[in-house]
């Protein structure tokens, strides 16, 4: 009867305890930018470590890209886009399969900030994204721009993500192969923010960190993505 109760305690603790662990950044109560854990997936232990960002208003997002000097490559296969890559102290991917847990069920906005070489700043904010399962090719949805970057995001809304090596794109070329990254590509791309780390002004075309205002043949230094429930 003792081994009963106990096993019985257990389980229910362990379904508590899962129920208060955080999904995202929003859900821990912090003062400071930095490295934390969430628990998207209720059976994932220990968690996963993302960079939790305050903004100015008071807002806590979850990091899901993050670049800034060239350190880690992006230039990926589908596996590594869907498991994440690098570290979130520094340049990072969190992972496909992650970033849709995150955006289901719930509805989140997204925010994009870049920076160019210049020291100057900018952001595109978006009030409605998510990504699909894998098995729909984490297909993207984003719409609802507002911030000073220009809108360079929301025309490759509906689009599948593609790797060089699964092409989904629309494009009878391959758009991850030809501008060397991994995007929700149409035909083929008004950003390209998961491209090569070219350091500012390139010749190759369009496969840099590019953004729209920016144009194809200049490459971002930083950019990070995030996104928060809404």
């Amino acid at each position: 009867m003792f081994f009963f109760r106990l096993t019985v305690f257990a389980i229910v603790f362990g379904i508590f305890a899962n129920a208060e662990l955080p999904r995202e950044c929003a859900e821990l109560a912090i003062t400071s930018c930095g490295v934390y854990k969430i628990y998207p997936f209720a059976n994932l232990q220990p968690g996963v470590s993302v960079y939790c960002k305050i903004d100015t208003s008071g807002h806590i997002w979850t990091v899901i890209q993050q670049r800034f000097d060239g350190s880690v490559n992006f230039f990926r296969k589908w596996q590594n886009y869907k498991t994440g890559f690098g570290q979130p102290f520094g340049e990072y991917w969190l992972g496909n399969d992650v970033i849709h847990e995150l955006t289901t069920g719930a509805n989140h906005a997204l925010r994009i900030e870049i920076e160019d070489f210049n020291g100057t700043s900018k952001y595109a904010e978006y009030e409605n994204f998510s990504v699909s399962s894998e098995p729909n090719k984490y297909r993207l949805l984003v719409n609802g721009y507002s911030g000073n970057a220009g809108d360079a995001f929301s025309g490759l809304n509906g689009q599948s993500f593609s790797t060089y090596d699964q092409d989904n794109d629309i494009w009878p070329s391959n758009c991850a192969e030809t501008f060397k990254g991994a995007w929700w590509y149409s035909k083929c791309h008004s950003s390209n923010l998961n491209g090569l780390y070219w350091g500012g002004a390139h010749t190759e075309y369009a496969s840099g960190i590019n953004w729209g205002s920016y144009g194809y043949h200049y490459s971002l230094q930083a950019t990070t993505i995030m996104i928060r429930t809404t």
